[in-house]
């Protein structure tokens, strides 16, 4: 006879009311660092778009996602004609807003020459640009079809392509242009500043800048060679794509992992103190069939295994409803929730430990009580 289970279906309602409630706290937890994965998986599939070996820069920046990085745009060409360069291509980063089907839509756009690197790591539906001048590819997140017309600037741009899971470290969906319209939307200026600047005599703008320019390496080519050769023009600076994931995980994304990293302990902690207080309470509710239970002869092991068992089986029942419910709602989440297989087992395994520690409150009522309660009144 399993004394446990026998306890658990005499009050069936109320351990499954508190499975439910440990369930939504579980839930939470596991939002939480699914959370932090899918926004670091949408911060590095920006960059990992391209699929470059070497990341050409500013001299003196960190690269376009952590800082302002502006370079003249024959860049590219310099950078072509390096030894080991198989290839390589201009890129610009900027953030617009614009109107779309009545609401405000917030997007990063990368600039590419189409044929070369910088574009969409793939296209879901639809094709790549085509042409030059107005055409744009979208993430499916902005909620455009094919098809679709959208306001950029001064013009207006024909949806061609959908990707997915193209998106900035805030979030915001990808939209990649053609390099030069780009260009135009970022450093063309309004028409009523080109002529106040014209007025007074002002250069005209330089249209012809980028961000940066991503290169790929031939086979067997070393990246830190093919750095320090474009180091010795002391104008330009280089990063690995290693280097520039971890610069954009570390100037980006750390503030991030700390602040859901210290949700998710102080949940895990109220989780623990729950359970606790939970076990304690129901320990005390049977109070005299512990005492009776040693009355008859039952050892302490058998009264420890019995606080244990409910113990595990309301962490382990409450974080399946928790595992369940999270996957149900996951796709309505505004920020991408990404769920690992082996995140769940180690919330898991961290549940057990946790319900093993909360469980050590009501062993030691239990262990304290006196046979002789059970003939009190």
């Amino acid at each position: 006879m399993n004394l446990a289970l026998r306890d658990i279906r005499h009050k069936l309602g109320r351990f499954l009311l508190t499975c439910l409630g440990l369930s939504l706290l579980l839930g939470v937890v596991l939002s939480m660092i699914g959370i932090y994965r899918g926004l670091v998986d949408d911060a590095l599939s920006l960059v990992r778009a391209p699929a470059a070996d070497l990341w050409v820069v500013e001299a003196g920046t960190r690269g376009p996602f952590a800082e302002a990085s502006r370079m003249p745009g024959d860049t590219r060409e310099m950078v072509a004609r390096i030894p080991g360069v198989a290839e390589a291509g201009s890129v610009t980063y900027q953030t617009v807003e614009t109107h779309y089907g009545g609401q405000t839509l917030r997007l990063q756009v990368v600039g590419y020459e189409p044929g070369r690197m910088g574009g969409p790591a793939a296209i879901a539906e639809g094709r790549a640009i085509a042409i030059r001048h107005g055409e744009v590819v979208a993430d499916i997140r902005a909620g455009m079809a094919l098809g679709d017309r959208i306001h950029l600037g001064r013009d207006d741009y024909l949806v061609v392509g959908l990707t997915r899971h193209h998106v900035s470290t805030g979030g915001d969906p990808v939209l990649f242009l053609s390099l030069r319209d780009a260009q135009d939307l970022q450093f063309l200026p309004k028409p009523a500043t080109y002529r106040r600047d014209q007025a007074r005599g002002a250069p005209p703008p330089a249209l012809d800048t980028i961000n940066a320019v991503v290169a790929r390496l031939g086979a067997g080519i070393s990246p830190e060679e093919v750095s320090r050769e474009i180091g010795r023009w002391k104008h330009l600076g280089t990063n690995t794509q290693a280097q520039q994931e971890a610069i954009l995980v570390q100037s980006v994304v750390e503030k991030a992992r700390r602040q859901i990293g210290l949700f998710t302990v102080i949940l895990m902690t109220v989780s623990t103190v729950v359970i606790a207080l939970i076990i304690y309470t129901m320990t005390m509710d049977k109070m005299r069939d512990i005492a009776t239970l040693k009355l008859i002869g039952a050892s302490d092991r058998t009264i420890v295994g019995l606080i244990l068992q409910q113990a595990l089986a309301m962490g382990l029942i409450g974080f399946g409803f928790g595992w369940v419910l999270v996957n149900l709602v996951a796709d309505r989440f505004p920020r991408r929730v990404l769920l690992m297989p082996e995140d769940a087992v180690m919330l898991a395994g961290t549940v057990v430990l946790v319900c093993v520690l909360a469980s050590s409150l009501g062993v030691r009522l239990a262990l304290r009580i006196e046979p002789a309660a059970a003939l009190g009144g």
